[in-house]
């Protein structure tokens, strides 16, 4: 290592100088050092104190030329590079060399920052959001053996001591920033499988969801039974209510577990799916059902009490239900439930 750390004020040329960084780092890497070694190493080669910080646990390392670890209050660095892994910003590496950046010093930042990405990759786990899927369904998957769900999640960064909680996404929006929203003090992870997106996560806060994106909750300790109840509360996605805890959802989660035939063949059922040729009927009834209280609905619909009163008269006569009883708001809910449940 000695031979190598050459002293960029005693290079000839900055070509030289150039190859040298460059066979410098690939030594470093051939090596497999730790973090603090790449960060000495470093500081010793610019000969000013270089430091290492990771965005996901916060971590920083500073080591100045002569070996040993700096202390103190952190300066404005000279220059400094973000270290990228799976196309995300994990960190940032920096020299605080006094007086002008040296020639080399981008260069020598730029192979530090690979260097320490492939230290994160390897010995991390990696702190990307976005993960492996075949990993993310080796967690999920009822088929996959205790063992290799615990393998799997150490390999996701995940600790075995620590409850992981499963959401089931459909989102316009890229999944690592959605994880990143909703679980912002990582660990966390998301990847996209078939027709829907999983994020996994230590803590979930529904209120951070963003706008557009509709998202099942799992509420239960078994990575695979969690799962399987996110999807269950992503069907109960709407609009007006894009994020659904399956915990919150009790015996209404029951209506999923029917079968599609079953469901057609009732006459509730039959009677919203004929509503729904008409998409004013169709929101007025919604509106009704979730707020429970015609003057709501009105505020919801924007319109006078006295025409949504008059559009669900309308509705109760078609459908055979009296939406004014406690008894035909109930039928009427469960209607409009399971009628989406067979249409998601």
């Amino acid at each position: 290592m000695e031979a190598l750390a050459v002293r960029l004020s005693q290079l000839d040329s900055q070509a030289e100088g150039a190859i040298r960084v460059v066979m410098f780092y690939d030594t470093l890497m051939r090596r497999r050092v730790d973090l603090p070694a790449l960060a000495r190493a470093s500081a010793g080669l610019a000969e000013c104190v270089a430091g290492i910080r990771l965005h996901g646990t916060g971590r920083v390392i500073r080591f100045s030329p002569d070996g040993k670890e700096a202390s103190g209050v952190l300066p404005s660095a000279s220059t400094t590079a973000p270290i990228a892994l799976d196309e995300e910003e994990i960190g940032t590496v920096w020299l605080e060399r006094l007086g002008m950046p040296g020639p080399l010093d981008e260069l020598l930042l730029d192979r530090l920052a690979i260097a320490v990405a492939a230290v994160v990759e390897r010995y991390g786990p990696a702190r990307t959001t976005m993960a492996d899927p075949a990993l993310v369904e080796l967690v999920i998957s009822a088929d996959s053996d205790e063992a290799a769900r615990a393998r799997a999640l150490r390999l996701l960064g995940f600790a075995v001591d620590l409850p992981v909680r499963v959401v089931a996404v459909r989102s316009p929006l890229p999944l690592d920033h959605v994880g990143g929203l909703v679980c912002p003090a990582r660990p966390v992870k998301a990847a996209p499988l078939a027709d829907v997106g999983v994020i996994l996560a230590t803590a979930v806060n529904p209120a951070r969801f963003p706008a557009g994106v509709r998202a099942g909750i799992g509420a239960a300790d078994s990575p695979a039974r969690s799962w399987q109840q996110a999807r269950t509360a992503l069907r109960f996605a709407t609009p007006r209510e894009p994020v659904v805890d399956y915990a919150g959802l009790g015996a209404m989660a029951l209506l999923a577990e029917i079968p599609p035939d079953a469901v057609r063949g009732n006459a509730d059922v039959a009677a919203i799916a004929r509503m729904a040729g008409d998409p004013e009927d169709l929101e007025t009834l919604a509106a009704y059902c979730a707020t429970g209280s015609l003057r709501r609905a009105a505020d919801v619909l924007h319109l006078h009490h006295s025409s949504v009163s008059r559009r669900l008269e309308q509705l109760g006569k078609s459908m055979g239900i009296d939406l004014t009883e406690p008894a035909g708001l109930t039928r009427a809910r469960l209607a409009l439930t399971a009628w989406r449940l067979l249409n998601d």
